[in-house]
């Protein structure tokens, strides 16, 4: 990260030390999990031993409580190793939070700890098969039934689905659109609670991706997560924080892409001279570069409005990760055209670069969505 001297200096540790982490734990192994398709739960305590399974919880329950710039900081750094593995961290921490923030003291006391050793992992269930963008139309349904919430309905495209313990799913207690909705966290051996087969993707190979099938889940009251009718608002306020960690899983991604394709220009002779004295190469690398940072300064701008409360945030948050996320695909697509032929072979592991980058102008709210977000903030329209 070029822009590191505008850090603190526990930031730059924080880049340092998760750097360091990502080349010696994550990037000698990333390429064989995206083929094994293997989910490393190993390495992901390892992650936690570093603080990086609770980021944003509270000290006082196991987390770092670190802010969501210091965060940025380190899922950019950790991506660099395989964004695939970050992604997913930056989803399970979602959840963390979402719990140490609006839970109970008996909440956090039974799920935080465990949550940010990474001994159980996390994920968040919004999306349904006919819920995607439109995520206030969402059908999953919980019903109460005396001190008991009984859930039924499907959800799609899990991260972590299976392998996780814990669940914060949303479902409609109440009438159409966002008022009728409410979040439950959800165990993986409650009954009722079945997993359908891992999807096979274009990337994000190192993270199981499943539907979370709930079947009469009989749930005790103590499980709704905030007030009856809060689900929507949490679930936003959450998502704001996932589209600030996905923006920066996409820049590390892309800025190793970038120092690889340096490297290899450095390496390469083509008619008689390396490739990096060609001066159009030189150009492309130098724009790659100026995009990386443009992105990275608006996300860090986003990360730290939403740290101070600012009323913007969620606009800023969506401009954050609808450009970091465009720009970090595009950025490791170059890089794959600068290796010519060799970007294509999966040893390099440039392709798979450019696998894992493009869902995540998909996911945590398309890029269409995040444009509807900024434009709502600018023209007042409900």
């Amino acid at each position: 990260m070029s822009a590191m001297h505008d850090l603190t200096e526990d930031q730059r540790a924080i880049a340092r030390t998760t750097r360091a982490f990502a080349e010696e734990y994550l990037a000698p192994h990333a390429v064989e999990w995206d083929q094994a398709k293997h989910f490393p739960v190993d390495v992901l305590r390892k992650a936690a031993d570093l603080g990086l399974a609770g980021v944003y919880v509270r000290e006082g329950a196991g987390g770092s409580e670190l802010s969501r710039l210091d965060g940025v900081v380190a899922f950019e750094a950790l991506a660099t190793g395989c964004p695939s593995i970050a992604a997913y961290l930056s989803i399970h921490n979602m959840v963390a939070w979402m719990l140490d923030r609006y839970g109970t003291q008996a909440q956090r006391a039974r799920w935080l700890s465990a949550l940010c050793t990474a001994e159980h992992l996390g994920s968040y269930c919004l999306t349904e098969p006919g819920a995607g963008s439109d995520a206030a139309a969402i059908a999953t349904r919980a019903v109460r039934d005396g001190d008991h919430w009984v859930l039924d309905g499907v959800k799609q495209f899990i991260s972590g689905a299976g392998a996780s313990q814990v669940y914060v799913v949303l479902a409609r207690t109440g009438a159409p659109g966002p008022d009728g909705i409410s979040a439950f966290v959800v165990e993986r051996d409650d009954p009722g609670v079945a997993f359908g087969p891992d999807e096979k993707k274009m990337g994000w190979n190192a993270q199981p991706t499943r539907q979370v099938l709930l079947d009469g889940v009989r749930l005790p009251a103590d499980r709704l997560l905030g007030a009856e009718g809060e689900g929507f608002r949490i679930a936003m306020n959450g998502l704001n924080g996932g589209r600030l960690g996905i923006a920066a899983c996409s820049l590390g991604g892309a800025q190793h892409a970038l120092e690889r394709a340096t490297r290899h220009l450095a390496d390469r002779e083509a008619f008689g001279a390396r490739l990096l004295h060609a001066q159009a190469l030189q150009f492309r690398l130098a724009d790659m570069a100026t995009e990386l940072e443009a992105a990275r300064a608006l996300l860090w701008r986003a990360a730290a409005a939403l740290d101070r409360g600012d009323p913007r945030a969620p606009q800023l948050c969506a401009m954050a990760k609808r450009y970091a996320t465009d720009t970090g695909f595009e950025v490791a697509n170059q890089a794959l055209q600068l290796h010519g032929g060799y970007g294509y072979l999966a040893e390099y592991g440039i392709e798979k670069i450019v696998r894992d980058l493009r869902v995540h102008q998909i996911l945590e709210g398309t890029n269409e969505i995040m444009r509807v977000i900024v434009a709502r903030g600018l023209t007042g329209a409900a």
